[in-house]
């Protein structure tokens, strides 16, 4: 079993910041890959922010320089500081993370991602 559970969301005006936060619990070991998506109201989702196995970054162009992914490797977490908000950020956020699972006490890699509820960002202006 993986939970994933996303916080952080709510309501800010245009110009503000919101610090978003994923973590991941239940039969893991760790997190290979990661990310942050945003889903608008009847709409598919949409690549926020990523952050791989290494640390290496990427950021959807509408993001990038405004928004900031990192993981703690300790907590198992995501966390998605988002800065100079607009109303078009305005979105259902996931986070999506693929992890290492704990299988019978040994870590073991599947390939498969786990995703959490979503948390609402409301950016008014």
């Amino acid at each position: 079993q993986v939970q994933v559970v996303e916080s952080g969301g709510g309501l800010v005006q245009a110009g503000g910041s919101l610090n978003l936060s994923c973590v991941a619990s239940g039969s893991i070991t760790g997190i290979v890959s990661a990310g942050w998506y945003r889903q608008y109201s009847g709409n598919q989702r949409a690549l926020v922010a990523s952050v791989g196995s290494g640390g290496g970054t990427h950021y959807a162009a509408a993001v990038k320089d405004r928004f900031t992914i990192s993981r703690d490797y300790v907590k198992n977490a995501i966390n998605l500081q988002m800065t100079n908000l607009r109303p078009e950020d305005s979105a259902v956020y996931l986070c999506n993370v693929d992890p290492i699972l704990r299988v019978g006490g040994e870590s073991r890699y599947y390939g498969r991602d786990y995703w959490g509820k979503g948390t609402l960002v409301t950016v008014s202006s």
